[in-house]
């Protein structure tokens, strides 16, 4: 293994889109690399990428190019505003949304030539319930799921976690309340949840780490395609983000033998039948 150091895998997901899961990923990066971390975007909607865009990033190399062996995963990382990386995905390539399982397999190898100086990675994954979003997500050592108060973002969330927890065997889910107009409103989405898992699965835990606050700023930030933790360093949401990396620093750290880009090639692959 070339990289030997502990490294925490964190997937952030969500049951639908448009909950703000993508720049819930950036900035819980950012804040986290304000902490002293050194973490790594992995951009995982492999089909409709928004990570670049939203950081304002026009890499010239995306994880397409290492599916087709034209670049090595080390060769399209760039360095992204707050001291973050990125690990860029395509965006309108329909080949990149629909890989085969070898092509699937493949792409997660290339994690285990990675030389980059990393302790996080941070997978955006894609919204919504298909394959990749279910072999990321598992194959991580921590699960976000991001909600907003919407009843589809519970609904959908809901579906989500029931299927990673029945059919492969995750209990464990941390909660991201996003965009609350309140600490109530978003500790009330995280009990809404809590109450429909505790009453339909019975080995699900919930974890509510953190709620961000609907903020102005934020939507300024968005359009300036910067992360709102570097641009508005006093926001709201700022202390937020900030708050949830504090909890997220002192969540278990993977164990040895498992607890590294390793840990993440070998669930994947061996999730993989084809691999």
């Amino acid at each position: 293994m070339v990289n030997p150091k502990p490294v925490r895998v964190i997937a952030v997901a969500s049951g639908k889109g448009g909950v703000g899961k993508t720049n819930v990923s950036i900035n819980l990066a950012v804040s986290l690399a304000k902490l002293g971390r050194k973490p790594i975007i992995m951009d995982a909607d492999l089909g409709l990428a928004n990570v670049d865009v939203a950081l304002g990033l026009q890499p010239k190399l995306n994880l397409s190019h290492v599916i087709s062996g034209e670049a090595t995963l080390e060769e399209i990382i760039v360095d992204a505003p707050g001291g973050i990386k990125v690990i860029p995905a395509s965006s309108g390539v329909q080949k990149m949304a629909t890989l085969t399982p070898a092509e699937h397999a493949g792409l997660i190898r290339a994690f285990s030539e990675l030389r980059a100086d990393v302790d996080v990675l941070i997978v955006d994954t894609a919204a919504g319930i298909d394959n990749s979003v279910v072999n990321f997500t598992k194959a991580a050592h921590e699960v976000i799921v991001v909600v907003c108060d919407e009843p589809a973002s519970i609904t959908d969330a809901y579906a989500l976690i029931k299927l990673l927890n029945k059919e492969h065997g995750i209990r464990r889910f941390r909660v991201i309340a996003n965009m609350a107009h309140s600490v109530s409103e978003g500790k009330g989405l995280y009990k809404k949840l809590v109450a429909v898992t505790d009453k339909f699965l019975d080995e699900v835990i919930l974890d509510f780490a953190g709620m961000v606050p609907y903020d102005t700023f934020l939507r300024k930030a968005i359009q300036k395609q910067r992360p709102i933790v570097e641009m508005f360093p006093r926001a709201p949401a700022t202390a937020a983000f900030k708050a949830i990396a504090q909890r997220a620093d002192n969540w278990p750290l993977p164990k040895a033998g498992s607890g590294s880009l390793q840990f993440f090639v070998e669930r994947l692959v061996g999730s993989n039948p084809l691999a």
